[in-house]
């Protein structure tokens, strides 16, 4: 076997998430920056896990008659291999709307999945700009979340309402 896919050889460490998420069939995006490839990996260890995470979607839809599809993707979201996020998405007619189909994110906890990022809709990229050592997120193109120590945050400022005591 060729000294690069030794596992315990130090310089391949990293490398280790994103290849075997490759041989089985993930689309991975490098911390360094780029969009979160979503597709269908069914019979997959990821595939498994998200429809564990996403069952209450899943079902949701299939009691409304309809065959929703699971798309899963992977990201690594800082240098740390223990960040890499398992992307879920549940595409049926019932849960789609015309923003189109959201996506989930989850981080590994040690005992299972913590969801840091729930239901945003549109394309998902992986920024090169950190905070607290975890990229941030882009969505839609002009989204961007940042890591606030425990989840993803919005940036975008919610529009203030009017005063009631402003003069007509």
């Amino acid at each position: 076997m060729p000294r690069l896919f030794r596992p315990h050889h130090a310089a391949t460490r990293p490398l280790l998430p994103a290849l075997l998420a490759i041989v089985t069939g993930m689309g991975t995006a490098w911390a360094q920056g780029g969009p979160v490839i979503l597709a269908q990996h069914p019979g997959t260890e990821p595939d498994r896990q998200a429809r564990v995470l996403m069952s209450r979607a899943l079902h949701d839809a299939a009691a409304h008659g309809e065959h929703p599809v699971l798309l899963t993707g992977s990201a690594q979201l800082s240098t740390d291999p223990r960040r890499t996020a398992l992307f879920a998405q549940v595409q049926s007619e019932s849960l789609c709307g015309s923003a189109g189909c959201t996506t989930s994110v989850y981080l590994p906890d040690g005992h299972g999945w913590k969801l840091v990022l729930d239901s945003v809709s549109g394309p998902v990229t992986i920024t090169p700009q950190t905070h607290g050592e975890m990229h941030d997120l882009l969505v839609d193109g002009t989204d961007r979340w940042i890591w606030n120590g425990e989840t993803y945050t919005d940036t975008q400022a919610a529009a203030s309402p009017p005063s009631g005591d402003a003069a007509p």
